[in-house]
């Protein structure tokens, strides 16, 4: 073979070959697909009936299909059926407190994950106020998945909501000048003073006279006598009441005649005596 013929088969192997951008090309195709499928698988939704009640709720199945899911209200539990496809497989659950939850006194209980054979499955949990996520793995093997809470249909309180504070400006206080109050004098009214009549007695009663600005009894006349008219005259006795001299004379006669009663009864009596004793 020529060297001419060499060459010509040495540029065909060359040429058949990808080229540079071809190989960008064909990652980027499939990065991009990647992507898509990743997005995909966040899009599916299970609705259930508890008791006459519809629920809904997000899940993410990887390497697994989710056959059938049965809930349990006297256990509080959901019963996946699965097909385990790949032996990395996880199966990532969004239950909203409302939907389903697990708590003891109050307080936040773990979830408890066992598959058909009573095994406890390995999961971890990301915690908020309204839901609980569950991120499961999955052997070969796994046929059902048991997600043991405690109750469905759960009221939930909403945290309150914190309005921002707006802080008001200071506000600047003007000063107030204080005008200054003339005080208006007070007119005392003079207290007008009784005059005192400081003038010495020039009368005093009968008996007595005048004498340093004083009455005193007036001495002048003797015993018995008392000054009358400016002379001194006898000091006539008071006469008894004609009232005290009836009484008196009442007195005398009723005297008289108990007296006299007293004698005639005596008198009987010595008589009697008398003739009892001339009789024996």
């Amino acid at each position: 073979m020529n060297n001419f013929a060499v060459k010509e088969l040495y540029s065909e192997k060359h040429t058949r070959l990808p080229s540079v951008d071809s190989l960008l090309k064909i990652s980027l195709g499939l990065i991009l697909f990647t992507i898509i499928s990743t997005a995909l698988v966040y899009a599916e939704t299970i609705s259930v009936n508890v008791e006459g009640t519809p629920f809904d709720f997000e899940y993410t199945a990887t390497g697994l299909t989710i056959i059938h899911v049965e809930p349990d209200s006297g256990f509080g539990s959901l019963l996946f059926t699965v097909d385990v496809t790949d032996s990395d497989a996880t199966l990532n659950l969004v239950l909203e407190r409302s939907f389903l939850d697990s708590t003891f006194e109050g307080s936040d209980d773990p979830f408890i994950i066992i598959n058909q054979f009573g095994e406890d499955l390995i999961f971890t949990e990301t915690t908020t106020s309204q839901s609980r996520t569950l991120n499961i793995e999955l052997p070969l093997g796994t046929v059902e998945v048991d997600v043991i809470g405690t109750s469905f249909n759960n009221s939930v309180e909403e945290p309150p909501v914190e309005e921002p504070s707006v802080e008001e400006p200071p506000v600047e206080e003007t000063p107030v000048e204080k005008t200054p109050v003339e005080e208006t004098p007070v007119e005392k009214t003079p207290v007008e003073e009784t005059p005192v009549d400081d003038t010495p007695k020039t009368q005093c009663g009968p008996g007595t006279i005048l004498k340093d600005g004083a009455c005193v009894l007036d001495e002048r006349c003797g015993p018995g006598t008392i000054l009358k008219d400016g002379a001194c005259v006898l000091d006539s006795p008071t006469k008894p009441s004609s009232s005290s001299v009836k009484g008196l004379g009442k007195d005398m006669v009723m005297g008289f005649a108990v007296a006299f009663i007293s004698a005639g009864i005596i008198g009987v009596i010595l008589g009697i005596v008398s003739k009892a004793s001339k009789s024996s």
